[in-house]
This record gives C-alpha cells, structure tokens and sequence, in this order.
C-alpha cells in the first residue's frame, strides 16, 4: 500500500488540491441547493465524488513524461476559471472561451486585475513549482505492464469509490443530477478541460467567401417607389427591465419618452453573449436552429440586402462585427473603435462617435434603399462606468472598479444605469438624423439588445451562462422601434398596442426584409414583426 501510495502521491495530492482549493464557487452553489447540517453527510460525498472524478481526469491524462508539461497547465487554467467563477459567479463553457477570445485588448485590460494576479500567483505559479520540485523525486521504476496495471488499479478505485458513495446516497444523487444541472459546470477543472476542448476542436471554420450563398432572388419590385433607410442598432448589454419606456423607476430614458417610439417588452435574445446573438439575430435559422457551423456556411440578412442591391454600410464601435458584415461586395465595414475613424474619443471611443459623417455617405447614395447598422459598445461590463461620457453620470454614487463585487448593489445598479441613460442620448441622435432624411426617404430606427446582464442578483455578474438555465436578467433584452410618419405600410398605433406580445432577435431577419419591402423565397411574414401585428 505504501509502494501504491508513494508511486501515486503526485496524482492524488493534485486532486485533493483541486477539490479542496479551486471549487469555491461549486460548493458554494452546493450548499445554497444543500444547506448545513442537514445535508453533511451528501455534501462530504459530493466532494469525495469530485475528488474522484478529478483523480480519473489526471490519472488519464498525466504520464510519466508528460506529468511536467499537464499539471501546470491544469493548474493555470484551473486558477483562471477560478477567479472569474469565483469573482462573478460565471460558468466557463465553450461560449465563454469564444468571448474570451474575441475580446480586443482594451476591454481583456479592463479585467486584468490584482486579485486575478493573485489568483494566477498563489493557485497557479505557486502549486506549478512545489509539484515540480516533487516531480524530481525519483518514483519507483516501473515495466510498461507495471505502469498500466498500476493506473487501471488506480481507474477502478477511483471509480469504484464515486458509485459507492452515487449508490449510497442515490436518491440524493437523483435530485442533485435531474435538478441542479448547473451546479455541474462549476466543477473545476473539468469543465473548463471539457470547454477548452470544445473550443479547441470545434471544427474548420468556413471562409466567408464559401459560405453558400442565400436569397440571391432577392429584389425590390417596381411597385414600391419609396425609398427606404432604415438603421439598425445593436445595442450592447442591455435589458430590458433598465428602461424607463419599460416601467422602470430611475429616469433612464428621458429624451426616448419625448420620440413617437414602440418599446417592446417582451422581447428576448437567441443567446446569452454577444458571440452568439450578433451571429443568430442576422442569421435565418433562429435560436433553436442556430449553431456556430450552420452560420459559417451561409449568408446573412446583411447579404440578402445585398443581393437586393440595397447599399449597407455596418459601424462597429465594438470587438467587431462577429463575421456578420465580413463580404465585402455586399457590405462597406467601418471600424469605429479606431480613432482614426472615430472623432468622439477620450477614455475611449463613443458610440455616438458612429453618427459623424452617417449623413455624408446617405448624400452620397441618391438612388436606391439603404440599411445602416451601427453596432454599440452600449453597457459592455464590468467597466461599466467607461462606457459613458462624464456628463451622464446623474446616477450616484456609480461603481468605479472592475471588480464589481467590492461596489454595493446601488452602485452597480447608478454605473449601469448611466449606461442606459447614455444609450437613450444616442439612439434620439439617431432618430435625429432620421427625421431630417424623412422628406426624401420612408425611415426607421429598429434598435435591440444582443442580450442582458447579471448585475449581482443571486451572486451572478456580466453574462454569458448557458442559456438553459440563464437568468431572465440575460435574456429578456431592449428593443426599440421608431417610425417615420410616411412609413404608410405600418400602422404605429397598431404596433404599439403589440408592446406586450412576446418577440424574439429571431423575429430580426423577416422584419427587415418585410420593411424595405424585398421580395425572396426566404422571406417569412410569419415571422415579420410588422406583419404580425398589422393585421
């Protein structure tokens, strides 16, 4: 038994490590599902199962030669998915590393912290060296057989000790498998293993230029002679329950409540991050349909407007525009995060900055439809108060610091606010601008949240939890519609008894092809929006 012990010391000192030093979070959520001391004795299994399922993992995964090389990258991970599971309370799954690798610099700097270089430092740097310098202790010699017997005894112990304690507390085990499904993604490090994977193999992505192509029958018949522009802004961020049009307390949409606007408040997101709702709210296939693969294989509502011969011009002051506006004879892409294009900048380039110039590239398109979309940095966190300017700051006081769970719940709330307060200033700009095309063109401003926020209820912050068991705080966005009074094919009055009907981003391709009144198989009035509530 001490030969055994000794020839696996390695393995089982990690396990124990990670079950006891970087699963805050899991157990955290065990025991708000599972309070003391009630539940003890199911707590103290739970953690010897996880201890042996994290033994499996490393057993499988850690050799003789490669123990060196696996278990400080396992620990940095583990570190990593810590800190932020532990600070935020987020799940790290395959959407999140997406995110994570889509984030420009400057947005990763708002997150780089001294508790995350503590975390890196003492669960990371630190049990990296002290298991190297144990490394160099000599384990016994072993044949090939001998090593392969050992681990499958180690395997079957593992194992035969989780069924044990699953089988012995089964009916515990049955509520905690069927009722607490997302307690599972916090085990660390396994689900970020298991992500890491997913991210690392999901796949060949398609270049744009091979995507197959989708409404090339798309076009304007003859029979509609007024010119359409219509924006579309994709906002950032934003729930719903934050505006003032929607009921909410705080003055948030003061210059909005002044616009002839239908404020949708029912309307939800095809996903939980901007990496998957930019993508799924363009696409045709809706969220139940959508993946990552069937997107990359096919045009966009941006290239049926194309095809339709329709000039679109896509603004992005965000990470970009997360392959939506990516063909470029279908689309003018302007990177608005620059300040070489934006002229609005000082702690950081503003939306608002998107506005200049709009009305140059409308004068220079004097026949024909045009489609704008700007696309926000809205009330990206957890910085939330960078993402306005000084002057509307009227929510205090307003959190000043990343690590959101050192503000109070008022100072989260006054820094988002603000947020939204500042979304309010540029979508009447936008309205602005729009008013002063209506002689010339039928105009309209259609405006929604990729998704929501987690803002601390329930310990939750930011967003990005799977959609399955997401809060509504995620998922139950704005959405804002403004009509020019010669758009005659819709009746506002009509549309604004709708408020209450429950929508969704699927709703966004059919809506918009109905609007500028394009003609093409994959067009579904069923789907349209205005179609729906003008009957």
């Amino acid at each position: 038994m001490k030969k055994f012990l000794n020839t696996h010391k390695i393995i089982l000192l990690a396990a124990a490590l990670f079950t006891a030093l970087y699963n805050t979070a899991f157990f955290s959520q065990v025991l708000n599902a599972y309070p003391l001391p009630k539940n003890l004795m199911f707590v103290i299994s739970l953690a010897l199962v996880l201890f042996c399922i994290i033994g499996l993992l490393l057993t499988l995964l850690c050799h003789r030669r490669t123990t060196k090389i696996i278990l400080p990258i396992l620990f940095f991970i583990a570190a990593l998915a810590a800190y932020y599971m532990d600070t935020f309370n987020v799940v790290i799954d395959k959407t999140m590393l997406i995110n994570a690798a889509q984030t420009n610099a400057k947005e990763a700097g708002d997150l780089l912290t001294a508790k995350l270089l503590m975390y890196i430092a003492f669960l990371g740097v630190l049990p990296s060296y002290v298991f190297h310098r144990l490394l160099k202790v000599s384990a016994p010699k072993r044949t090939l057989m001998q090593a392969i017997g050992q681990k499958t005894i180690l395997i079957v112990l593992f194992l035969s000790i989780a069924m044990a304690n699953i089988v012995g507390l089964s009916s515990h085990y049955s509520s905690f498998f069927r009722e607490f499904k997302s307690i599972r993604f916090y085990a660390n490090p396994i689900t970020p293993i298991y992500s890491s994977m997913q991210f690392l193999f999901k796949g060949k992505k398609i270049a744009p230029k091979d995507a197959a192509p989708l409404g090339k029958d798309a076009n304007i018949p003859a029979s509609d002679v007024h010119r359409e522009l219509i924006v579309i802004v994709v906002g950032e961020t934003a729930r719903w329950d934050r505006f003032s049009l929607n009921g909410y307390g705080k003055l948030t949409n003061p210059l909005l409540a002044q616009e002839k606007v239908v404020s949708f408040k029912n309307f939800t997101s095809c996903g939980t991050s901007t990496a998957v709702s930019v993508p799924c709210m363009f696409s045709p296939f809706g969220r139940k349909d959508y993946s990552d693969a069937k997107f990359d294989a096919s045009e966009n509502l941006i290239d049926v407007l194309g095809h339709a011969d329709v000039s679109v011009l896509w603004r992005d002051n965000n990470s970009d525009s997360k392959g939506v506006a990516v063909r470029p004879e279908n689309v003018t892409y302007e990177d608005y995060k620059d300040p070489k294009n934006n002229t609005v900048c000082d702690i950081e380039c503003r939306d608002e900055g998107m506005l200049v110039g709009l009305q140059d590239y409308i004068d220079q398109h004097p026949s024909g439809d045009v489609t704008i979309v700007l696309h926000q940095m809205g009330s990206h966190g957890p910085a939330y108060y960078k993402r306005y300017p000084a002057a509307f700051e009227q929510f205090k006081p307003a959190c000043q610091n990343t690590q959101l769970n050192q503000c109070s719940d008022e100072e989260i709330s006054n820094a988002y606010d603000n947020t939204i307060l500042y979304t309010d200033y540029f979508l009447s700009k936008v309205i602005g601008l729009l008013k002063t095309n209506a002689p010339k063109f039928e105009s309209a401003m259609f405006y929604m949240g990729d998704h929501g926020e987690s803002l601390g209820e329930n310990g939750v912050y930011l967003h990005g939890m799977p959609y399955a068991f997401a809060p509504e705080a995620q998922t139950h966005v704005g959405a804002v519609v403004w009509l020019s009074d010669n758009f005659d094919e819709i009746s506002f009055d009509k549309l604004k008894a709708a408020e209450q009907q429950p929508f969704s981003q699927d709703n966004l391709f059919h809506t918009v092809l109905g609007m500028m009144e394009i003609e093409t198989k994959v067009y579904d009035a069923n789907k349209d929006i205005f179609k729906l509530t003008n009957k």
